[in-house]
């Protein structure tokens, strides 16, 4: 069997890796910290100009239609450079659901504007206690026309802020989950920094009137979107992860190679050689767990506890990985001013983001209870 990339996406890794090089060094990222919305607009141009803003966009829409696989090739890149760019919220929990559910009208409105990158896109997923995404925060009711009224809350919202529309999961009247189509404009944002300096924002949502055309999906098909948008951008975050954990055990790698202690490598000794190695291992862990997920995604088969297993992966031994190297580099790897505090930031941030290691067992072992009720097996498949 062939687990090597395709000539496309070889192609992508190449052409992104090449933009967020350039474009994304550790001087401009913290150029870009400093600003109010943390977004870097230019290498967003960058990106659109270069087509990967529209990679899995269908090309009726001007998009190259590809698909999960090549959007992960994307974000492992942009893991390895931190890049400030909301990639996961808009070509993943956004314009990919839109291409998928959406309408013909909803493509052609929104589609075009994201590949030409216009328009950032969001989705709402986040919730409190169990982060449920399907948790009824927000109700919407029919009003006349067949238009719908929002009213609640949802919390964390990445990129809200910058975002045109954003993808709200709402409780409708007759008890079935709706995904609507929000534009921001007039929305109630309460900004709130995470862990790794992003901007989310709590959405509050108060009589927010939107018109029949607004649900993504069909209206009893809500509960369904939402759970397939949600195992794409568990696959997505898992690729950042990996992306940020390899970039940082090479810089860790280099670092103790090139520091003397004693009139030898740093590398050299067994208590450093050891962590390392460590971090080496899981970061290939979750890269395997990642691609077994994110092909199954992409084949259209089955992968919901693979997506689990996979963001177990990335929180679980994302963490480790992100300890280990900031302990490698000694006291400097405490340093806002030197580049590896990025990554452990980056590294805890993607750990809890729609659910730590904790919650995706949970999530897991309800899987597997579910199916022993059934009398069906559930496991990891090859």
């Amino acid at each position: 069997m062939d687990f090597s990339f395709t000539e496309e996406q070889e192609a992508v890794r190449e052409l992104a890796g090449r933009i967020f090089e350039d474009k994304a060094t550790p001087a401009r990222v913290k150029e870009i910290e400093a600003t109010s919305d943390r977004f870097d607009r230019e290498l967003w141009a960058d990106l659109a100009r270069a087509n990967l803003l529209g990679l899995a966009v269908p090309e009726a829409s001007g998009g190259a239609g590809l698909g999960i696989m090549e959007l992960c090739v994307l974000l492992e890149q942009q893991g390895r450079w931190v890049a400030p760019v909301p990639l996961l919220p808009t070509l993943v929990m956004g314009a990919l659901a839109v291409a998928e559910f959406g309408t013909a009208r909803q493509h052609e409105t929104l589609l075009p504007r994201v590949v030409n990158g216009e328009v950032v896109v969001t989705a709402a997923l986040a919730g409190p206690g169990a982060n449920d995404p399907a948790a009824a925060t927000v109700t919407a009711t029919e009003i006349s026309g067949g238009g719908w009224r929002l009213e609640g809350t949802r919390i964390a919202v990445p990129a809200a802020h910058v975002a045109s529309v954003v993808l709200v999961p709402a409780r409708t009247d007759t008890d079935t989950l709706g995904l609507f189509l929000v534009p921001t404009v007039g929305l109630g944002l309460e900004r709130a920094e995470t862990t790794n300096r992003e901007i989310h924002s709590h959405l509050h949502l108060d009589g927010v009137e939107l018109g029949p055309d607004a649900m993504l999906g069909r209206p009893d098909g809500g509960q369904g979107v939402v759970a397939w948008i949600l195992d794409r951008a568990l696959v997505g975050l898992c690729a950042l992860q990996v992306g940020v954990a390899e970039e940082a055990v090479r810089q860790a790698a280099a670092f103790s190679s090139a520091r003397i202690q004693f009139g030898k490598p740093l590398s050299t000794f067994q208590g450093v050689a050891h962590k390392a190695a460590d971090a080496y291992i899981d970061t290939e862990a979750m890269r395997a767990t990642l691609w077994q997920a994110a092909w199954r995604l992409s084949e259209g088969a089955d992968a919901t506890s693979e997506v689990q297993v996979a963001k177990w992966w990335a929180a679980e031994g994302g963490q480790r990985v992100v300890h280990a190297t900031q302990h490698l580099h000694g006291g400097i790897g405490a340093d806002v001013d030197y580049p590896i505090h990025r990554y452990f930031l980056w590294g805890k941030q993607l750990e809890v983001t729609l659910g730590g290691a904790s919650q995706q067992l949970s999530r897991l072992g309800q899987l597997i209870a579910d199916a022993a009720r059934q009398g069906r097996r559930v496991g990891v498949q090859a």
